[in-house]
Formats: structure tokens, sequence, C-alpha cells
């Protein structure tokens, strides 16, 4: 295959994981309704007997016991069909997510990681996230944050291709180093695990403020949200500790010749780091748990976004300028540091 045939597969994978991200998304709102109207028939079904409605007969009351059960049973049944059908399309477009970045990498000439500018960083990130939700969705049942996840990675997708998207191009020679692998690897499994805890603390403040909500009736309890999150954000922290403290500052000091420039980019990603860092110290010594814990972690993944997202177009001083407008290669804002931190 030739360079420009790798770059439509790419293009092509891309709006095919768009399309069945967004059939997932469908399937999963349909399962979610199907779970809403259940809870909605077992409450109504509750104030019913609770306020001691008046039968005709004993074969009335077990007639519409019959018939309220054959109902709760079809939603049920319809629930778990798109529900499964959610994830099977979850999968196929992970897998489409996965051609689009391979394509993506093998379109440049010379091959590299699909990691050299933001729409490249974007996609990739989305894919972490989806991913990671595909993996733990048995672990930690996560069936539950659907709708979230695959919202989330549609509107990203979305953004990416009409926002974001740049012809591709040969690394620059500061991003042609064998720390872009490590650096980026470990900032976008950091971004993607950052982004479901912050889900799951989302979902906890949801819960905690409208505890009674039916729409809210399929997600877990608090205390099981509480340990999702706090679960996720353990795995992801060291990660983005190796990526932000160790193999960001080496590879800067190979590129510059120092370890912090106190660059915007830099600076944010250590203020990402300090939130996430008080998240964990304050659930390990003071105890925090629920609403502050769920209200600090939602504030350390606005500091991710914001640094991965922001600093790119509201600094004008970042030498992580990657979101270079796209354009003849010869005429594109020079990159010249790692993209990761």
């Amino acid at each position: 295959m030739t360079d420009h045939t790798w770059g439509v597969l790419s293009d092509q994978a891309i709006s095919a994981a768009g399309v069945v991200y967004f059939l997932a998304l469908l399937c999963a709102l349909v399962e979610w309704s199907a779970w809403l109207s259940s809870a909605k028939a077992s409450v109504a079904e509750k104030e019913l007997v609770g306020a001691g409605a008046p039968t005709d007969s004993a074969d009335s009351a077990d007639s519409v016991g019959s018939a309220a059960g054959l109902a709760d049973a079809a939603r049920e049944r319809r629930a778990e069909l798109f529900g499964r059908l959610s994830v099977l399309l979850t999968g196929i477009a992970v897998l489409c997510h996965l051609v689009a970045l391979v394509g993506r990498g093998m379109a440049a000439d010379p091959n590299r990681v699909p990691w050299g500018n933001m729409y490249e960083f974007t996609i990739s990130g989305s894919f972490v996230v989806a991913a990671a939700y595909v993996v733990l969705y048995r672990r930690l049942k996560l069936a539950w944050m659907a709708p979230w996840v695959l919202g989330f990675v549609v509107v990203v997708l979305m953004l990416a291709v009409v926002g974001l998207y740049e012809p591709v191009a040969p690394l620059t020679e500061a991003l042609n180093s064998y720390w872009l692998v490590i650096h980026v690897v470990a900032a976008i499994i950091a971004t993607g695990g950052f982004t479901l805890g912050g889900i799951a603390s989302a979902a906890y403040l949801f819960k905690a403020r409208f505890p009674d909500a039916t729409i809210l009736a399929r997600v877990p309890d608090l205390g099981t949200l509480d340990r999702i999150s706090y679960r996720i954000h353990a795995f992801a922290f060291p990660i983005w500790t190796f990526g932000v403290l160790i193999s960001g500052p080496i590879w800067a000091h190979d590129a510059w010749g120092s370890y912090w420039n106190w660059d915007p980019k830099e600076v944010w990603a250590f203020i990402t780091w300090v939130v996430y860092a008080g998240y964990l110290h304050a659930r390990a010594t003071a105890g925090w748990k629920g609403k502050k814990a769920a209200t600090v972690a939602l504030i350390g993944v606005a500091t991710l976004w914001f640094n991965f997202v922001g600093i790119n177009y509201f600094s004008s001083t970042s030498q992580h300028s990657y979101a270079a407008p796209a354009g003849p290669v010869d005429e594109q804002v020079e990159i010249t540091v790692p993209v990761g931190v």
C-alpha cells in the first residue's frame, strides 16, 4: 500500500469509527430508556400498593400483576438486547479507531507513531478512553457508563475531524525521538484514565444531588461510584507522574538542554499533577470521600483538558505549539518540543 492509500484508509476508518460509536450510543440510550421505563413502572406499582388501591377481585389483581410482570420482562429483554448490541458496536468502533491510528502512522514517510500534532493526539486520547471502557467493562461493571463514555468520544472525534484535522506530515527533528513513544504513551493512557475517573466523579455528584431522580436509577450507588473513581485515578496517577515529572523533563533536557523551562504547558501539567496528588493524598490521610473527593477529581480533569486543548489556543508563548495550522509542510509553524506534557 502507498502512503496515500494508508492516509485514505485512516480517514475512512476514523469516519467509520465515529459512525459506529454513534450507533453504539443510540443503542445505549435505548437500553437506558428501557431501564428507566422499568424503574418508573416499579415506582408506580409501589405507590399504588402503598396507597391501598382496591381491586375488584383476586383474579383481577392476579391479571394486573401478570400483565405488569410480562411488561417488565419485555423491557428487561429489550434492555439486555440493546445493551449487548451497544457493547458489540463499541468493540467494532474501537477496532476501526485502531485501524485509523495505524493508517495515520503508516501514511507518513518515513513511517512514524501517530502523535505528531493535536489532531493525532486527540484521536489517540479518545481511543484510549473507549478502549479502557471496553477493557474495564466487566471488571468494574461499567455498563451504566456507556452513554457518558460514548457521548464523550463521539463529540471529541467530531471536534477533531472538523476543527483539528491536518494532513499527514513527517515528524520534525525535535519530535523524532524514542522519547516521543515513551512520553506520549504515558500521557495518553493517563489522560484516558483520568477522563473515565472524571466521568465516575461527575456521576457521583449528580447522584448525590438528585438521589431520587429516576433518570439516575441505573447509576450505581454512591459508595460504588466512589470506589470506581478512586481505583481509576489511583491507576492513572503514577502513569501521569512518569509522563510529566520523569520522561517529560528528560526529553526536554535532551531537546533544549534544560529540564524545566516554565513553559505554560509544563506549568499546567504540573498543576494537574498537584491536584490529583492532593486528591489521592486527602483520601489516604484525611479520609476524604464522597462529594469533596469527587469535586477535586473534576477540578483535576478540568485542568487536564485545559492543558491539553486550551494552552494551544490561549497561549502565544508556549513552545509546545504542536497545533500548527494545516498547510504545506514548509509553511507550518515549527514544532520544537515534545507534545505530551
